[in-house]
């Protein structure tokens, strides 16, 4: 590790460019009728309009529609205002945009699909129910107020300028500009179909299904739905939710064109003042003028004692994961971060509150003077900030280290350490992720902080306690100057390769009496080339994939990765100040999947040591337990198919965990935040 004296703040959790501009850019654009990317709408002057004008309303748009904007944002007394809907009563005397945060508070949490994480549900207006789909961060903002706006009819547009200086309008009447449909783009109403008019009887008894929607995907990496089966794409989720399908196809559309630059642009947002906050509202991180940002949705704003609230906040990710819920602790961190718009300058010379970042509400469109124009709702001008204030929004963070919850330093390091093992969790899944290898040194950094001033605890004996081998192995990147960030899709048995060679490597080290650094996972001058090696040299080069610019990358030439600066104690001092504890058991060593051997009945006296994770191989797959003292320490299982893949994971608090395994399969048995214990193994 590069080991510095200062803490750096950084917290790059998901890269957001227009997928237009990714390797596949021909045929995103051939299919989509578009002519290139779109990019955020010039620097507004000395004012933040109220009023973003946009298509005139009586513009023909028959044959682009996406829907019929029949309802107002502003609507509370019509019939379809006054009726009840899916967060709220009869009558309840709310707009449209107040019943949008009611939604988004409303959406029920559940179980994420990888097994650890908690995300949402959506239920629609016709009674279906599934889990969230599995998004970029900027992508799941959109996909809320795009449903929304869908489902209940209202006026919606989205505002960017093409390569030429072009406006480009993305809603409810298509993709337009103000001379017409833009380039090639869909003629939504002829080309697709909406089955909203069929009477209820007739969808409930045989649900109207488009074949080519359920293809089509979003662009720039791995689209991946698991919870609707193998090989569904966001197409086949959209086609699950919309009796419409026409916002289906508009969504995806949206989705690969349209980024976390967009919603930056004051043009589709407006910045919002700390105590105004509320669900469906959006926090964006900018720490680069172009290119790179992480977007958060509120989920739930909870008071908690005089003029203090708890704000728990959904992302997604890239790789592409579902709405993840970040505890009020991790939000906090988010929201007082300078990349939310504070105080201070970026690497490039950029003020940070120049940059588009902090809490932004999204603008409502409203017929103004016979355009279709985004603004705010009434109530929320005495809220918003000017977007060239930035004085005032470069005080927002602060505000809210004083305006959200303090809880008990024992709280902190608890929810902190939490936020290290889900980062650690997702690396086993795409070691290349940047993102994670960021947000676990954010922790780390604010870790040092609470137990240094609450518990008298170094930097280095923090580490001590809580470092392991992965998280040199796994250090943090410089995104602009690294490869291996554009680098979605490696593998979790890539992962286990990968910590192999770091072992081998630290066993020879050993031999000779001597410590070395592991070396960092990341593109060196030969490339990844002694990880490939070593995966062919151990009988798993079939798992080894090559680099790929899975998102696009503009440092993809770079002679070498960069590590980032960062306050970790390297390895050797870590093992220098720690006397190893004599811990083995029979199996070891075991650390990855390519070294477990075949569990079958029940093997006694395992051992959980200091960085250590066992991993065991079922043959014929079944029920799989271990037993252990949860007071001395807690132990967790994961059970993985034959390909590495998780399958499922047991985390409780009692003495035992169990999972079911596929044949073929493994079982990962690790210490939950680091802890250590003797376990028993039972399998079929």
């Amino acid at each position: 590790m590069r080991s510095v004296g200062k803490l750096v703040v950084v917290t790059f959790a998901c890269v957001v460019v227009s997928a237009a501009c990714a390797e596949d850019e021909t045929d995103l654009d051939a299919e989509w009728g578009m002519e290139g990317p779109v990019f955020p709408t010039p620097p507004p002057g000395k004012e933040d309009s109220e009023y973003r004008r946009g298509l005139w309303v009586n513009t023909n748009t028959t044959r682009t529609q996406v829907w019929t904007a029949r309802n107002k944002w502003e609507d509370t007394s019509t019939p379809a205002a006054r009726a009840a809907g899916l967060a709220w009563p009869a009558d309840s005397g709310l707009n449209w945009d107040e019943k949008y945060a009611r939604w988004v508070e409303s959406l029920a949490w559940v179980p994420g699909e990888d097994g650890y994480s908690t995300t949402v549900t959506l239920t629609t207006p016709w009674g279906k129910t599934l889990p969230a789909p599995s998004l970029e961060c900027a992508e799941a903002s959109m996909f809320l107020r795009i449903t929304f706006a869908a489902w209940y009819e209202l006026p919606l547009f989205f505002e960017a300028v093409d390569g030429d200086g072009t406006r480009v309008y993305f809603g409810h009447n298509g993709v337009r500009t103000q001379n017409g449909r833009y380039g090639q783009t869909p003629e939504f109403a002829i080309a697709y179909r909406d089955y909203t008019t069929l009477p209820a009887a007739q969808w409930q008894a045989s649900w109207p299904s488009d074949p080519n929607l359920r293809k089509r995907k979003l662009a720039g990496g791995e689209d991946r739905q698991a919870m609707l089966g193998e090989g569904a794409v966001l197409g086949t989720y959209l086609d699950e939710i919309h009796l419409n399908k026409r916002a289906g196809y508009f969504t995806v559309l949206a989705l690969n064109y349209l980024g976390s630059v967009n919603l930056a642009d004051s043009a589709n947002t407006y910045n919002i003042v700390p105590e105004a906050v509320r669900p469906g509202d959006t926090l964006l991180q900018r720490w680069q003028k172009n290119g790179i940002g992480h977007t958060l949705v509120v989920k739930d704003v909870e008071p908690i004692a005089e003029s203090s609230l708890d704000v728990v906040t959904i992302s997604g990710s890239m790789p592409r994961r579902q709405p993840k819920r970040e505890s009020g602790i991790a939000s906090k961190s988010y929201f007082t971060s300078p990349y939310a718009g504070g105080r201070g300058t970026s690497n490039d010379g950029h003020e940070y509150a120049r940059l588009g970042g902090g809490l932004k509400r999204w603008r409502v469109t409203k017929n103004v003077d016979g355009y279709w124009t985004n603004t705010w709702m009434a109530a929320d001008e005495a809220h918003w900030i000017n977007s060239t204030d930035y004085a005032r929004i470069g005080e927002r963070p602060e505000r809210f280290q004083t305006l959200l919850g303090q809880v008990s330093p024992e709280q902190q390091r608890t929810q902190l350490l939490a936020q290290i093992e889900d980062a650690r969790r997702h690396l086993t899944q795409y070691p290349a992720s940047c993102a994670a290898r960021a947000r676990r040194e954010r922790a780390f950094e604010e870790l040092y902080a609470v137990s240094m001033r609450a518990f008298g605890q170094s930097p280095t004996e923090v580490d001590a306690a809580h470092r392991t081998l992965a998280d040199s192995v796994f250090a943090e990147l410089e995104y602009t100057a690294s490869k291996t960030c554009c680098w979605n899709s490696s593998t979790s048995a890539m992962y286990d390769v990968i910590m192999d060679y770091a072992a081998a490597e630290q066993a020879a080290a050993d031999a000779d009496g001597v410590c070395v650094e592991p070396t960092v996972f990341m593109s060196h001058e030969d490339g990844y080339a002694r990880w490939a090696d070593h995966a062919a040299a151990t009988g798993h080069g079939a798992v080894w994939r090559p680099w790929t610019e899975d998102e696009a990358c503009a440092q993809r030439d770079v002679p070498m990765d960069t590590e980032a600066e960062h306050a970790g104690t390297p390895w050797c001092e870590l093992a220098a100040d720690t006397a190893p504890a004599t811990c083995t058991d029979a199996r070891e060593p075991n650390d990855n999947r390519s070294a477990a051997l075949p569990a079958n009945g029940t093997v006694d006296a395992l051992e959980i040591c200091a960085d250590d994770v066992d991993w065991h191989r079922i043959p014929a797959g079944g029920t799989v337990r271990i037993e252990f003292s949860h007071a001395a320490g807690d132990l967790d299982l994961a059970a993985y198919d034959a390909s590495g893949a998780q399958t499922t994971v047991s985390q409780s608090v009692a003495n035992s965990e169990q999972v079911s395994v596929p044949a073929g399969g493994y079982v990962r048995v690790y210490g939950y935040q680091g802890a250590r214990g003797s376990y028993r193994l039972i399998a079929p």
